[in-house]
């Protein structure tokens, strides 16, 4: 936590600056910086690390609160704990990757100084995990409350998405997301070398829709006589070929979503399950990931022919988190637990049990009998 003040004096201004300039990063890229030059990057450092740690406090004092009061059941228990340690992981991955940033020695000398790509991935990997995980969660609380305000009608839906009709669409959103976050870290790698500086042009590489072989596996990148790990040496450090697997993975995931698109659309099979009104949620939802793509797409295409302008690549980086919440959404929808399927006829037959008992159970808890088995049955699940 230390750092969390910014520098308020001229002396303490100057003590960071000269911090700065016994850096790599400043003899070799920026020997002509000036103090007022470096604020400017020091205040974009200070902002992204205040703003990480003002996330952990939000999350971890609600979370001590709830499990302290026994307001959560174990599973979400569980889930609130692991994703306060993966924020502080979190945390400690961004300060492992600017220290790869303060080597002289991580690239062949004459080479820019920069972060370690690896560590890059990693840090916006877990960046990506953890807020999946938190919006995995809250989407479920939301949904569970939801089914359970009416058990009768939710025990109807629950049972159309859990049909064996409909598991093919389920596996391929599953994959769809593995897919998207497969993207995003060679997206990562991508920025980690620079790799958006070079071919910038779509669909061509130059003079083909690739580089030529010899430059896309170069020797130069391998680590062993036997040039034994040539491939994946090249593949994750080759800026060349880093941009071309991205290429490969973009184009795949959007063929891949479209593909999606038309099955939930033209399929004789599915078009009935998802033709009803109840099934509104899981048609929106495709149509979202159809719209979020095309935006990933354009901005990607953008990012590359401009020359990586920042704020053109921030709304790429953006669209990537933006593109994998619509598909969470989406599998959300589609996908219901077993655990809430039990809850659900349990609901059903309190409902019945309480409406044949009449007046007499609002008179335990002070509600009427359908309200006081909502009530009930969306504590335990929460």
């Amino acid at each position: 936590m230390t750092g969390s003040l910014p520098p308020t004096t001229f002396e303490h201004w100057n003590a960071e600056y000269q911090k700065y300039r016994s850096s790599p990063e400043f003899r070799l890229l920026n020997p002509n910086m000036t103090l007022e030059e470096f604020k400017k990057i020091y205040w974009m450092e200070w902002i992204h690390r205040i703003w990480g740690r003002v996330v952990g406090i939000t999350f971890l004092l609600p979370t001590i609160y709830f499990i302290s009061r026994r307001k959560t059941s174990l599973r979400m228990s569980l889930a609130l704990t692991g994703i306060c340690g993966g924020i502080a992981f979190q945390g400690f991955l961004g300060w492992w990757m600017v220290k790869s940033g303060l080597k002289d020695d991580l690239f062949a000398p004459g080479s820019h100084p920069r972060v370690s790509q690896y560590r890059l991935a990693a840090h916006l990997g877990a960046a990506f995990l953890v807020y999946s995980a938190m919006l995995y969660s809250s989407l479920t609380i939301f949904r569970t409350h939801r089914l359970l305000a009416n058990p009768t009608a939710s025990l109807s839906l629950t049972t159309q998405l859990r049909s064996p009709q409909l598991r093919r669409l389920r596996l391929a959103v599953a994959a769809l997301s593995l897919l998207v976050f497969t993207t995003v870290m060679s997206g990562a790698l991508v920025a980690g070398l620079d790799a958006g500086l070079i071919y910038n042009e779509f669909p061509y590489m130059g003079l083909g829709l690739t580089p030529p072989r010899t430059e896309l596996l170069d020797p130069f990148y391998s680590h062993t006589p036997d040039n034994s790990d040539l491939i994946w040496r090249n593949a994750l450090e080759n800026p060349s070929l880093v941009q071309l697997d991205h290429r490969i993975l973009a184009t795949t995931t959007f063929t891949a979503i479209m593909a999606l698109w038309a099955y939930t659309r033209f399929s004789p099979r599915l078009q009935p399950l998802l033709r009803g009104v109840e099934m509104k949620g899981v048609r929106g939802g495709v149509r979202g990931v159809c719209h979020l793509v095309w935006l990933q797409v354009t901005l990607g295409i953008t990012t590359l022919l401009y020359l990586v302008p920042l704020p053109v690549a921030s709304a790429h980086q953006a669209g990537a988190l933006a593109l994998l919440t619509g598909v969470l959404v989406l599998g959300n929808r589609i996908w219901i637990p077993r655990r809430t399927v039990e809850m659900l006829k349990r609901g059903v037959q309190q409902q019945a049990s309480g409406a044949r008992r009449g007046p007499a159970v609002g008179r335990v808890t002070g509600l009427g009998g359908v309200e006081q088995k909502r009530a009930f049955v969306t504590l335990r699940a929460v």
